[in-house]
């Protein structure tokens, strides 16, 4: 019986890790007509990213522009004339990184 007792607790420590992980960041980014760049995202949960952080960086690591999703959950931006990548940054292990040369209509 004691065995039983010690296995309640210990499933649901795993049923509450599994949770913590159950949504994953998502984020895409395309060329808008304008020239503009538009990136939506969300997670895979449903849940909004209205808010969430986006950066565009140059190679070199210099933040170009910073800012955040809108409530729609988007973010549009001039495209550099540089090498870039987008950062969507939702928190520790919801990182997703978007080089610019992978970014079309």
């Amino acid at each position: 019986m004691a065995r039983m007792h010690l296995a309640f607790p210990i499933v649901g420590l795993f049923g509450m890790a599994s949770s913590a992980f159950a949504h994953n960041a998502i984020c895409d980014c395309f060329l808008n007509d304008d020239g503009t760049i538009t990136c939506e995202g969300g997670f895979s949960d449903g849940s909004t990213a209205s808010g969430v952080p986006v950066r565009v960086i140059d190679r070199d690591g210099k933040v170009l522009i910073d800012g955040a999703m809108s409530e729609k959950s988007e973010f549009t931006f001039e495209s550099p004339v540089v090498a870039f990548k987008v950062e969507f940054d939702a928190g520790e292990g919801h990182v997703i990184t978007i080089d610019g040369r992978d970014i079309e209509e």
